[in-house]
């Protein structure tokens, strides 16, 4: 085939278009980085496509400057997720690809893993026959060893010891020795599989649940594996995967936070004992790197990650798996590309012919229309691996009971009961800190932040007032800055429902689990040690207990503040407080004893509340969809947000307003706004919002893709920074 002499390649700018180069003496095909002229620098890009022509004049097209691949980043199928992704997502194709590589690939980084090597030269040769070097005991180990034949850095250590690197730098300046670079070359995979680890037994529903998905491999399938918490969700991912190694394919398997990979990658690590590449964001450049490396040579055929591992270049994948799908994790909702890892790991799924297995307890509601509507088949765990009773649940209401520092006098005396009878608690605050509010009590002074329209948190123990919007932070005062009389804290957080455990129950170790305490590498694997090894009695935690933690002593389950998001305007809070209590609740009584769960409330007649104890998550869910019917909120409308942020709340507004101006006559779609978020001041900006709402998924993307070009030429789009966000999670 002739080489073709026009690249489009996809640069990280924030234009919307890919720019041609002459291909010159190289021969280049899609998915290869090359190096490029841009302007007066040199950028590096991906070759999305070749062509015979440019609309570009022969004078001005500019050529490749090097292709820096032999082989493709990007396979064709992973490439065209990225291209659809772009246009479903309207961003950058460029910026699209930035955010599926890690940096250092970004940066020119080798696409193979480069090992250092070192040979004899003609001229050492020579040398090593005349007896050379005759008083150098160090330069003749280094050359006895490459006599026997070329050697690798860890080689030459391993026979020469750790000065061997000068007596080479002295031999490599005479000419007697080299250095050279080579591709590490990936492990075969065994053609006949090790004999892996064998699980325990499943029961009838697991067994049905793999089986069905099993004989989907080697062809597209969406499953729903809706399983209530402690039903072996974990164990049919992992016959699965088994299966799917079977037959000489991967895994990849997506979490939505970094607290749930050590238990799930221990899991992994210790049924198969193959070479696993694990990708989030607490890696350093460098190992994220390493771990992409080994997903791309094929060296390992597991890939286990965070939203981002969506795009890890699997080689022969076989299943996808995403764990709790439900997660709003697993929207990126910050920054530039926003995008949805789970609806992009069903689209993955369906380019690749592979089955994709979407895991929990508590289904999103639109994954649950899904099944409604027969794209997803729904398989379901309804008893407990270990035990078949689920945790009794029963509402505190905490108008009829008094209460110390949070804890109603029923919850006391449960834990009390459940200590004695050898069992361990979790008590839940989805609320880290000491306490939400530093108030003075004479002229009512509440401590602000003040970048943002917040109050700042209390951290009693590293004496400091914090905002958990902006991360501003400032000593904690004594007195009031107003009029001088004593501040108290009001309000309770981790801190504080810790300090009161330890007055009420004295000599019973407590840990905290919260992401004041879990900061550093290590420190999660720390803290759920403590408490599987029983060291830890009661367990105060935050939202991060709630996902995919085993706690088989824990039998009694507190869930204070149960009342947030039951009065929210956003129409998914309801969903979110539904799913964290159903979750939280599940941590109790996966053992071999049965569990409890007391939610205190000053609601205790509140329809959402008294439905979940009632019908579980099913009859919530069935009633969310009615109401979302009804008010033609998703998954019977479709959304898109541009939310936008600038000095004055003036600007703010004004740019969302001439947006909305330009869309007046716009068909098929309706706007809501522009308003001030929910918190209009944030980290020193002002933040507003407009909604995009449609009935029709066509005609909502047909409508951005013309306006989104306009909303650009706006002069006081200069003035504020603005983002798309498509199937928005959280509406600010």
């Amino acid at each position: 085939m002739p080489r073709a002499p026009v690249v489009r390649v996809a640069l990280a700018t924030p234009l919307r278009q890919l720019f041609d180069y002459r291909t010159g003496e190289h021969d280049i095909q899609p998915g290869i980085r090359v190096r490029v002229p841009f302007g007066r620098q040199q950028r590096i890009g991906v070759v999305m496509a070749t062509a015979e022509d440019s609309d570009v004049t022969a004078e001005k097209l500019k050529a490749v400057l090097e292709p820096l691949d032999e082989q493709p980043v990007f396979d064709a199928g992973l490439l065209q997720l990225l291209q659809w992704a772009a246009g479903y997502y309207h961003h950058p194709i460029g910026e699209v690809l930035t955010a599926a590589m890690p940096k250092a690939l970004r940066l020119g980084a080798d696409l193979a893993a480069q090992e250092e090597r070192w040979r004899l030269t003609a001229e050492g040769r020579d040398a090593c026959a005349a007896g050379e070097p005759r008083r150098a005991p160090r330069q003749q180990a280094v050359l006895a060893a490459l006599r026997a034949g070329e050697c690798s850095a860890t080689q030459l250590r391993a026979q020469c010891g750790e000065t061997w690197r000068s007596a080479a730098r002295a031999l490599a300046e005479r000419g007697w020795i080299e250095a050279f670079a080579t591709d590490c070359a990936p492990t075969p995979a065994a053609a006949t599989p090790p004999p892996y680890l064998a699980g325990p037994p499943l029961n009838d529903e697991q067994s049905a649940a793999a089986e069905r998905i099993q004989s989907s491999l080697g062809q597209f399938g969406a499953f729903v594996l809706q399983g209530i918490t402690g039903s072996g969700k974990t164990e049919v991912y992992l016959r699965v995967t088994e299966a799917a190694l079977a037959r000489g394919t991967g895994a990849l398997v997506l979490v939505p936070e970094i607290g749930l990979t050590p238990q799930l990658v221990g899991r992994f690590r210790e049924r198969f004992g193959i070479p696993m590449a694990v990708l989030h964001s607490g890696l350093t450049d460098h190992e994220r790197l390493i771990a992409w490396r080994e997903a791309y040579s094929g060296r390992a055929r597991v890939v286990l990650g965070t939203r981002s591992a969506v795009f890890a270049p699997l080689a022969h994948l076989g299943v996808i798996i995403a764990d709790e799908e439900h997660d709003a994790s697993y929207k990126q909702q910050e920054g530039g590309f926003r995008y949805s890892a789970r609806d992009l790991a069903v689209m993955r799924a369906r380019g690749a012919a592979v089955p994709v297995v979407l895991g929990s307890a508590t289904p999103a509601v639109e994954t649950l229309h899904n099944v409604a509507q027969g794209r997803y088949t729904r398989l379901t765990l309804t008893r407990r691996a270990v035990q078949t009773v689920g945790p009794r649940l029963a509402l505190i209401d905490l108008r009829a009971h008094a209460h110390t520092a949070g804890l109603s006098t029923p919850a006391v005396q449960a834990i009390e009961r459940h200590l004695g009878a050898g069992g361990q608690i979790l008590v839940f605050i989805n609320r880290r800190g000491y306490a939400p509010t530093l108030l003075c009590t004479a002229c009512g002074w509440v401590a602000p932040c003040k970048d943002c329209d917040a109050r700042l948190t209390v951290h009693l123990h590293s004496r400091v007032l914090r905002c958990h919007h902006c991360g501003a932070e400032e000593p904690l005062p004594e007195r009031c800055p107003q009029c001088g009389f004593a501040v108290k804290p009001v309000g309770q957080g981790t801190e504080r429902i810790e300090e009161t455990l330890a007055q009420l129950f004295p000599g019973v170790p407590c840990v905290r689990f919260d992401r004041d305490v879990v900061r550093r590498r290590g420190d999660l694997e720390a803290a759920v040690q403590r408490i599987t090894s029983g060291e830890g009695r009661i367990l105060v935690g935050t939202q991060m207990v709630t996902k995919g933690h085993d706690f088989p002593n824990l039998t009694l389950v507190v869930v204070l503040n149960a009342d947030q998001g039951l009065f929210s305007t956003d129409f998914r809070a309801p969903e979110r407080l539904a799913q964290t209590i159903v979750q939280v609740a599940g941590r109790a009584g996966r053992g071999t004893r049965p569990g409890e769960v007391l939610i205190q409330t000053e609601f205790p007649d509140h329809p959402l509340l008294t439905g979940l104890l009632a019908e579980g998550y099913e009859g919530f869910a069935r009633t969310a969809l009615t109401e979302r019917r009804e008010a033609a909120w998703p998954p019977f409308s479709r959304l898109a947000a541009v939310r936008d942020s600038a000095h004055t709340a003036e600007a703010a507004l004004q740019f969302l307003t001439e947006a909305r101006t330009l869309a007046e006559q716009a068909h098929g779609v309706r706007l809501l706004g522009p308003v001030p978020a929910a918190m209009a001041r944030r980290a020193g900006r002002h933040h507003a919002q407009l909604l995009i709402e449609s009935a029709d998924r066509g005609a909502l993307h047909r409508f951005l893709e013309t306006w989104l070009v306009q909303l650009a030429a706006l002069p006081s789009a200069r003035r504020v920074r603005w983002a798309l966000d498509v199937d928005p999670m959280e509406l600010f």
